[in-house]
């Protein structure tokens, strides 16, 4: 064997051997209204191979918890445990606290807010040259879910919260302004939620670094989309260094790194992660600082461990 394939088969032990353990907690398997390039049991079988924990499978338009106790109860030979949430978009009703306390009767980990149904999502949607692929052939287009009324959050929200505080779920930020954010998170945690997570700040949600940081040490997790850092991702809008930017800034320890891939037309999730790692390693990240943000922090804000 040759010293170049010596080092790339190295290569290649070393990032499986980090992703031992891996945790997805933001993938778009489907089935879906829109494209999918794998569905949530495929997945759920190639993580498996790959020695991956959990995934928590995403859909914009309905919680995808049934489909996550199907697979765990048919399918107790994978070692992936496939786990789902809730987005909070028009399809289920918008800020629904019924439909939230029924995902977390059946097993939810993961509430988001208003994605393609935010206020902010709509208007970065009208400059960004992206639509959902289903939104004109299948279904309406979304329509904005208000948070607020008279410069106060709704009570449905506050309602939303309370649940949230009583069932562990953890919150999600979705495509909120960073703005809207920072207020639900101070409110959240007044009424005792304790999971937190901030969706992809490097992208949609118009978010600073300074505001990165003060929603981190809000107690928040950063959670990065591998999608829009990896080269050969369609939806790649930064750079290397902005990664290790935005690592830096809140450290390893409360960053979590997502695929947010399974999309038609551009990297695998299982790809995302591998390059996602190698990209760490050539940034200078030790295989525990790696682990920790593919791994133990997804697990710990989905209650994985408990």
């Amino acid at each position: 064997m040759s010293e170049v394939k010596t080092i790339e088969t190295e290569q290649k032990e070393r990032i499986a051997g980090i992703l031992q353990g891996a945790v997805d907690p933001h993938v778009h398997s489907g089935p879906s209204i829109a494209p999918r390039a794998v569905d949530h049991l495929e997945l759920a079988q190639i993580y498996s191979k790959a020695g991956f924990a959990a995934m928590v499978t995403k859909d914009h338009d309905y919680s995808g918890v049934m489909c996550a106790r199907m697979i765990r109860d048919h399918y107790s030979d994978l070692s992936t445990q496939v786990l789902s949430g809730i987005v909070l978009n028009n399809v289920v009703g918008g800020i629904n606290p019924y439909a939230v306390e029924h995902t977390a009767a059946m097993d939810g980990r993961i509430v988001w807010l208003p994605t393609l149904a935010a206020e902010n999502h709509l208007k970065w949607e009208k400059s960004s040259g992206w639509a959902h692929p289903a939104s004109t052939q299948k279904i309406r287009k979304a329509t904005a879910v208000p948070l607020f009324e008279g410069g106060k959050l709704r009570p449905e929200v506050l309602d939303l919260l309370d649940v949230m505080a009583s069932t562990g779920m953890a919150l999600a930020s979705g495509h909120i302004h960073v703005s809207e954010t920072k207020i639900v998170f101070a409110e959240a945690r007044k009424r005792g939620v304790e999971r937190l997570i901030f969706t992809h700040p490097e992208d949609i949600v118009g978010a600073s670094m300074e505001d990165t940081r003060e929603i981190a040490d809000m107690g928040a997790f950063v959670e990065h989309s591998l999608a829009f850092f990896l080269e050969g991702s369609k939806f790649r809008t930064r750079n290397n260094e902005d990664l290790k930017a935005f690592i830096d800034l809140v450290s390893a320890e409360r960053t979590i790194l997502c695929s947010d891939l399974g999309q038609t037309g551009t990297l695998s999730p299982l790809e995302g992660f591998q390059r996602g790692v190698a990209t760490c390693i050539e940034l200078g990240y030790s295989d525990a600082q790696i682990h920790a943000m593919v791994s133990t922090n997804a697990a710990d804000v989905i209650g994985l461990a408990a």
